[in-house]
Order: structure tokens, then C-alpha cells, then sequence
């Protein structure tokens, strides 16, 4: 494929296997790593991508990943300091040029930002989805109190 990206995503847990699956489908070369090998088992039947076994924490399992070539980097584990670590490494060490990472806690959001890394925060996605369900229940009622 010719506009391919080298995708790496640390975690295969649900999201992070999920992206895989979709990505490896785009026809994107994706390698992911995880700690646990059973994780892998949740990549589809067809991923073609590459599976690293190992604490992304090191450096010698990013340099297995060939990080240094990834045009992407997902941090996808349940751990924000985990993905805080990893993102920073791939950013500042590897020179990964776009690095995203999942954070659980919202007050965390900014020090990823500071660090020039970009975050997406399932709690406040979900928090903004059922606000905007408040609001348009009551836009369907009519009710236009705040």
C-alpha cells in the first residue's frame, strides 16, 4: 500500500487490539507489544502485523519494535504512568513524530500536554457523551432551563 504508515501501540488489551485489528485491516504495518502473551490472542485471525512480547518500559523491547521507524505511537495500556513513560520515550528519544496516549485521569491530561504529547481520556469522552445526552433530552422536551 502506498500511503502505509509504520504504526506501533504499546498495549493489547481491548483498545489496543482493537486498533490493531483495524489498522493491520487499512493496510498499515503495525507491530504491537504487550507483557503478556495471551493478550495476542484477542488480534484477528487476519492481522498481519508483527507481536512483540515485553515490558515496552525498555528500551531494548522499543528497539526490538524498531520504534525509531514508526510514523505513529499508541500508548494503550491501563496504566497512565506506563503510557506517560513510554509516549515520552518514543517522543523525545526515537523521535516518533506523532504520539498519542490513553489517560485515565483527566487532571493528568495537562502534564501529557506539557510534555507535547496528545492524549485522548475515555473518562472524559464517555463524561461528554452522556452531557450531550442530558442536553438533547431536554432539547426534546422542550425544557430550556440550563
Amino acid at each position: 500500500m502506498k500511503n502505509s504508515l509504520y504504526i506501533v501501540i504499546v498495549g493489547c488489551g481491548r483498545l489496543g487490539s482493537h486498533l490493531a485489528n483495524q489498522l493491520s485491516r487499512a493496510g498499515h504495518s503495525v507491530v504491537v507489544i504487550d507483557l503478556n502473551e495471551d493478550t495476542f490472542g484477542d488480534l484477528s485471525p487476519d492481522f498481519s502485523g508483527f507481536r512483540v512480547v515485553g515490558d515496552a518500559t525498555r528500551i531494548a523491547v522499543l528497539k526490538e519494535a524498531k520504534v525509531k521507524q514508526a510514523d505513529i505511537f499508541f500508548a494503550t495500556t491501563h496504566e497512565d504512568n506506563v503510557n506517560l513513560m513510554v509516549a515520552q520515550v518514543a517522543l523525545k528519544l526515537f523521535n516518533v513524530k506523532h504520539v498519542l496516549a490513553r489517560v485515565f485521569d483527566p487532571r493528568r491530561e495537562e502534564v501529557y500536554s506539557q510534555l507535547g504529547i496528545e492524549t485522548i481520556c475515555p473518562t472524559l469522552v464517555a463524561a461528554e457523551i452522556f452531557l450531550m445526552a442530558v442536553a438533547s433530552s431536554r432539547a426534546a422536551r422542550g425544557d430550556v432551563r440550563p
